[in-house]
């Protein structure tokens, strides 16, 4: 729409420029030729003076030399008898021009080349014709300049057209592009961003239109998470009495069925208890660094795998390698993989964390020495619901990412996050 707007004023003032600068063109044509055709009246009109005033050729011819040195155009002067005085005129008595003169007619003549003044003087002996002559080039002296300055001036004026123009469209554009980028903010999840509502009615329409509409999906989506977080915890009370319940149970082998049932249960209400309190509008510009997050969730974890007698190896570069992900969901994703670990492998088991960069993405892998995956189409361990795995997955995804899991029965399984690298 800038564009748009600058191209129509500068299309509009220079169509006003040019109407007013060309006939303003030939205008300074005109008076500059009217200018020489009057210098050489006045000077036809100085030498015919002199003509009907002085009596002797002699001192005639004398005088109109002196005169004609200091004239613009061509003087010459015919005599009655015949005789030219000053600048050649030849084939005189032949001239339609001269005769027109002789009759005692005064008058002037411009055309392709140059212009001309004929004035008659009525002396004793018959009628002496003046003439002066003006060239092309005299009739357009000046002329070239003044159409210079004119262009000039006109392409000044438009060029400062285009930058009003260009800075009157960025008035009106740039409340839409502060809309546009409160709208892109939105889209990737910074429920936050309010638009200013500023500009045109139109446009401060549309801004608060956008900052209702922000507030209104704020609001859902806090009650959507207060919802899912109040069920799950109202599930909490009934799989607490199922286990009071499963404890009673006289049969173990049905007993134990019970317990690895209501292990997954228990996994799954937790990890939707964890996703409801996952802040609601993450910052879209979270870039947590990798390094430090692995680093600090690790030492979260070391004084347990003490208490196990687990042995403890990590690989961290030096630096920073950001990624596409908050904090806390990096950590969350972090927690996840070090958790199945002490869930899943036996005391005394090792646990190595690393973080390297791969290409252009960042991986972090969490391995152990302990038993790999069951098969997917294997019943899961007690307590085991992968549903942490999906939730790591999906937070690797969000962030452009994949989870990639180790092999069904692989020893010395490997569970790594691919994920892009990201700027600051």
């Amino acid at each position: 729409m800038r564009r748009r707007v600058t191209a129509l004023v500068a299309l509009v003032s220079t169509a006003i420029v040019a109407s007013f600068a060309i006939p303003l063109l030939f205008l300074v044509a005109a008076l500059a030729a009217d200018r020489g055709m009057t210098t050489a009246s006045q000077e036809a009109n100085t030498l015919a003076m002199l003509v009907a005033g002085i009596r002797d050729p002699t001192d005639l011819a004398a005088a109109v030399g002196d005169a004609a040195a200091h004239l613009e155009g061509q003087a010459s002067v015919v005599l009655a008898g015949g005789t030219t005085i000053g600048d050649a005129w030849a084939d005189s008595d032949d001239d339609p021009e001269f005769i027109r003169a002789a009759s005692g007619e005064a008058f002037s003549v411009r055309d392709d080349a140059g212009g001309r003044v004929f004035v008659p003087v009525l002396v004793a002996n018959g009628v002496a014709v003046v003439r002066v002559a003006m060239t092309p080039d005299q009739l357009r002296q000046g002329v070239p300049a003044a159409w210079a300055s004119i262009v000039g001036l006109s392409l000044l004026l438009c060029a400062v057209t285009m930058v009003v123009a260009a800075r009157a469209s960025d008035l009106v554009s740039r409340p839409l592009r502060d809309v546009a980028a409160t709208a892109h903010r939105l889209r990737e999840g910074d429920l936050d961003a309010r638009a200013p509502v500023v500009g045109p009615p139109e446009t401060m329409e549309v801004a608060e239109a956008l900052n209702r509409l922000a507030g209104r999906i704020d609001s859902l989506l806090n009650e959507e998470r207060m919802a899912v977080g109040a069920l799950a915890h109202r599930l909490r009370t009934p799989a607490t009495a199922l286990r009071l319940e499963t404890d009673a149970v006289a049969d173990a082998e049905l007993a134990g069925r019970m317990r690895s049932s209501l292990a997954q249960l228990e996994a799954g209400i937790d990890a939707v208890v964890t996703e409801a309190r996952r802040p609601a509008r993450p910052g879209f510009a979270d870039r947590a660094d990798a390094v430090a997050v692995a680093r600090e969730r690790l030492a979260h974890w070391l004084p347990l795998a003490e208490d196990q007698g687990r042995p403890v190896a990590s690989s961290f570069p030096a630096g920073e390698l950001r990624v596409g992900l908050g904090v806390a969901d990096l950590g969350d994703a972090v927690d996840v993989l070090i958790d199945n670990v002490f869930d899943h492998t036996p005391e005394g088991t090792a646990l190595r964390v690393s973080v390297r960069r791969l290409g252009d993405g960042v991986v972090i892998e969490v391995s152990d020495d302990g038993p790999g995956l069951p098969a997917r189409h294997e019943p899961a361990g007690p307590g085991s619901s992968r549903l942490g795995l999906e939730i790591v997955a999906g937070l690797a995804e969000r962030a452009g990412g994949r989870l990639v899991l180790p092999l069904a029965g692989a020893t010395h399984p490997t569970f790594r996050i691919e994920l892009p690298s990201a700027a600051d």
